[in-house]
């Protein structure tokens, strides 16, 4: 089964359905069922209506109790990764208002305690000077004020001790002029400042670094619970623990060799001066 975004909405319905039915078959009530699952009947019958969507541990419990074939397992188990991966096409951000987004990813910072963003491309808004935001806004529709005002809004999130933040960035993302030359610098000044907040950690890596797996995309992870994937017409949500583990794993590789601390600092201070 190949990852087709149109299915991602209507995956968790035929999840739901799927694993209704199977339990049907097998002759057993959502009680019997969440016995011998060890959950509660409450949560059976909210995983068969689509009220919340299984994990696909809680799949393989349900599908092991109801003693489904191997080949069914196999078949569901892919139906329930995709139940857990969630598509988020821009043009629907830009319907609904782009402000609004950010109220969403507030929600996600607030609840986190633990991010990781690789930036491969350009910086986040949660780095950004109000000139860097408004000019990654220059192709979006609505109201552009009111959106870097929710940006910027957001940054406050940075101040919070009890979380911990780390950036990855390639040179190029530093370094890619969105903005003119002057402006460019005070950016890159910013991120050097950041850098020295206890609950950041801001690494680089340098053009001419040795690492053989290329930066395909921006991706954030929030804790070990969910990751978000960035692509020019919108993004991906993974909540599934495997596709988390592998966004860890590949952010771990970069980690591993970027540059942090007074060498991250000493070569901001030189892509600066680049600038001005």
């Amino acid at each position: 089964m190949t990852l087709d975004p149109e299915r991602l909405g209507e995956s968790k319905a035929d999840l739901a359905e799927t694993l209704r039915t199977l339990r049907k078959r097998a002759g057993l009530s959502q009680v019997r069922l969440a016995k011998r699952c060890n959950v509660s009947q409450s949560k059976i019958s909210k995983i068969e209506t689509a009220e919340i969507t299984p994990s696909l541990i809680d799949v393989e419990l349900i599908l092991r109790a109801l003693e489904a074939p191997e080949e069914l397992v196999t078949e569901i188990a892919v139906l329930a990764r995709l139940a857990n991966t969630e598509w988020q096409p821009i043009r629907s951000s830009w319907r609904r208002g782009l402000e609004k987004r950010q109220a969403e990813l507030a929600t996600l910072e607030a609840e986190a305690k633990k991010l990781r963003l690789f930036l491969p491309a350009m910086i986040t808004g949660l780095l950004a000077t109000p000139e860097y935001i408004r000019a990654s806004l220059e192709y979006s529709p609505g109201d552009v004020a009111k959106t870097v005002a929710r940006k910027l809004e957001r940054q406050a999130v940075l101040y919070d001790t009890t979380k911990h933040f780390t950036f990855l960035l390639t040179e190029q993302a530093v370094r890619w002029a969105a903005i003119p030359p002057p402006a460019m610098a005070v950016q890159i000044d910013r991120l050097a400042s950041l850098s020295h907040l206890p609950n950041i950690r801001i690494g680089l890596i340098p053009m001419g670094t040795v690492i053989s797996r290329g930066p395909m995309n921006t991706f954030t992870v929030y804790d070990d619970r969910l990751a978000t994937v960035e692509t020019f017409t919108g993004r991906t949500v993974f909540r599934d623990s495997r596709d988390i583990a592998e966004h860890l794993e590949v952010f771990k590789q970069y980690e591993e060799q970027a540059r942090f601390g007074d060498t991250a600092r000493s070569l901001l201070q030189e892509w600066a001066s680049l600038y001005r």
